[in-house]
């Protein structure tokens, strides 16, 4: 197995001879604050620093940052949001049966002893705001697993804001998973051995033979892993993660936590079943850290577009892939909310002096 060359990780976290946290993690913390807060309020918003921090050790840190970084990273105007569905937008849906179905069987991605009348509240706007979305573009097909993603922004940041999100991830991150066949989720599955092949040519044979291909990735992927983690902490990091991250990432983690239990899996019988069923079953107990360093350097080192070329794959398939840096590149150039605020609020009397 090919050692992969790591990184200097900032923010990181200081343990004694106990396993305590010591006071460098302490002040690691106070100071990826004060970074993040920094870069909140350049003009432009310092997105590269906003990325790194979502990216590093322990991620964005707490729900309040979440909700000021996350749209920054998709490059959304938290003044400028849209506006909570009416009634009509379950009117006629052809999707409705379906994500209600969906979001009647999702109790267990909510927070434990919530009460009951507000996970059923919760549920109503879950609803609401997956139509809406598909709504607002109708060439998105709703596949089941979306409404695990759209619980998990609805949980941190509300409905309003996870409208807006869910609307530019489905666009953009997840619009692979949106099409009305699976053959460019497969297609986005189809990475993963490519990676593993760079890495550990043994494991990546030992799977060949098995046959146990790549379905068992499948949740992790089109969920961004909230599916399978019976911890909220551990899901949002991930987030943290994904958001600032190309949109191939969820790939190259499956391929770190492969990598990471390959002792397991040689040790299995080489069999189909047998592989499949150990993989499917994600430990909830991963070192979540180190395998996000991990996904990180292999996507480094083993870039989307070698891997293509390397196992004839074709990224021009992908409209997540071929949009990407032109996403990127348009959360460069944003206010801060403080000067956004200020512009709305200008171009709302101006609205406003037209109207009367």
């Amino acid at each position: 197995m090919k050692r992969l060359k790591r990184k200097k990780q900032n923010a990181g976290v200081g343990v004694n001879g106990n396993g305590s946290v010591t006071r460098d993690a302490d002040c690691g913390r106070k100071q990826k604050l004060a970074e993040i807060h920094q870069a909140l309020i350049s003009d432009p918003v310092d997105i590269e620093s906003l990325r790194r921090a979502a990216a590093s050790n322990g991620g964005l840190l707490t729900d309040e940052l979440r909700r000021k970084v996350w749209p920054k990273l998709l490059n959304i105007n938290v003044y400028d949001l849209p506006h909570k569905p009416g009634q009509d937008v379950r009117e006629n849906h052809k999707d409705y049966n379906q994500v209600v179905l969906d979001v009647r069987r999702s109790m267990k991605r909510f927070p434990k002893g919530m009460p009951a009348s507000e996970r059923a509240v919760l549920q109503q706007q879950l609803i609401d705001i997956i139509l809406e979305v598909l709504k607002r573009t109708p060439q998105l097909h709703y596949y089941q697993g979306y409404h695990d993603v759209a619980v998990t922004l609805l949980l941190v940041v509300g409905e309003r804001m996870a409208i807006a999100m869910l609307d530019t991830l489905s666009n953009h991150h997840l619009r692979d998973f949106m099409d009305p066949t699976m053959d460019s989720t497969k297609h986005i599955l189809n990475y993963l051995m490519p990676i593993l092949e760079q890495v550990d040519t043994e494991l990546h044979d030992f799977m060949i033979r098995a046959e146990v291909g790549t379905i068992f990735a499948l949740s992790w992927l089109i969920t961004w892993y909230g599916h399978v983690l019976s911890d909220f902490k551990h899901t949002m990091r991930l987030y943290d993660f994904f958001l600032a991250s190309h949109p191939l990432m969820p790939i190259y983690l499956a391929a770190t936590i492969v990598l990471h239990r390959e002792k397991e899996v040689k040790k299995t019988e080489c069999d189909m079943a047998m592989v499949h069923h150990l993989l499917s079953r994600i430990p909830q107990d991963l070192p979540y850290e180190l395998l996000i360093g991990r996904a990180q350097d292999l996507l480094d080192q083993y870039p989307p577009s070698l891997l293509a070329k390397r196992a004839a794959l074709q990224p021009r398939k992908s409209l997540s892939i071929s949009t990407f840096q032109a996403f990127q590149f348009s959360t460069l150039h944003q206010r801060p909310d403080s000067v956004l605020q200020g512009l709305t609020k200008a171009q709302g009397s101006t609205h406003s002096r037209h109207v009367t």
